[in-house]
């Protein structure tokens, strides 16, 4: 029972992998590609086509919604944004509503989508153990870290443009000990702060996600009475799902802010 359990555990929380050409070492996680793209892609065409209707008078619910989204995070923009970028607040945007969504696939019953996956291989001859399928793209370490480093690209990107190499160069070399003898110590203090950023924002996603997951998988173990405890973790989840959209949006702002300050 104890091997089957494992087995199980295991195979819920392996990626769909293919290899990248013969005899690569890199592989691509299918699933998470393939949901974070889907997710994507609602997002968008949900939004599109709430903006081409919209209307003046009473709006409906899926409007109501939407406008509220937006206007919850305007203004997490510009409380926290103290410079001028238009990106910004679209930017903040995309990430809270896509990070929400693919959040959001935690809802879903851990053997759903495995089961028709695995009903759909064996129907195209694949032996159904060998399907593997994760429809929680912040579950895998490949996407946050894919999330988090395009919020570290920007970060420099706007640092030496608002700052100048010079001015950027100054900030990692001169601060906090403001004198040349401490050049190398400041260089090392600021370079782990730097690079702890992007790091920290994918660990944390990736953290409480893969955390609350596995969680869902064990409740899953459990037969029949895993229904009441199910039911209370999915309603914890409620909290947590877009709370990490959320810190994510807000870290994302915050490090974008500070790299706006030219002073």
């Amino acid at each position: 029972m104890a091997a089957d359990t494992g087995s199980y555990i295991k195979h819920h929380l392996t990626n769909w992998q293919v290899s990248v050409g013969e005899g690569s070492f890199m592989t691509l996680n299918v699933d998470t590609l393939g949901w974070s793209i889907f997710l994507g892609l609602v997002f968008l065409l949900t939004f599109r086509s709430v903006a081409k209707k919209a209307t003046t008078g009473v709006p409906g619910k899926l409007q109501c919604a939407v406008e509220m989204i937006i206007g919850f995070v305007d203004s997490s923009v510009k409380e926290t944004f103290h410079g001028k970028n238009k990106l910004i607040a679209p930017l903040s945007l995309t990430i809270f509503v896509w990070v929400l969504l693919m959040n959001a696939m935690d809802w879903v019953p851990v053997d759903l989508i495995p089961t028709i996956a695995q009903f759909i291989g064996g129907f195209m001859g694949v032996d159904p153990s060998h399907v593997y399928i994760k429809s929680v793209p912040t579950t895998d370490l490949n996407m946050t870290f894919a999330l988090s480093l395009g919020v570290f690209f920007l970060v420099i990107y706007y640092s030496i443009k608002i700052k100048g190499f010079g001015g950027f160069m100054k900030e990692l070399t001169l601060q906090p000990f403001n004198h040349w003898a401490f050049i190398p110590v400041n260089f090392i203090l600021e370079s782990v702060t730097l690079l702890a950023r992007p790091l920290s924002l994918a660990l944390r996603l990736f953290g409480n996600l893969y955390a609350g997951e596995l969680i869902f998988i064990l409740i899953a173990t459990i037969g029949l009475f895993q229904l009441p405890v199910h039911f209370l973790w999915a309603a914890f989840h409620l909290l947590v799902i877009p709370l990490q959209a959320f810190i994510f949006m807000m870290l994302t702002i915050v490090y974008l802010s500070l790299a706006h300050e030219d002073h």
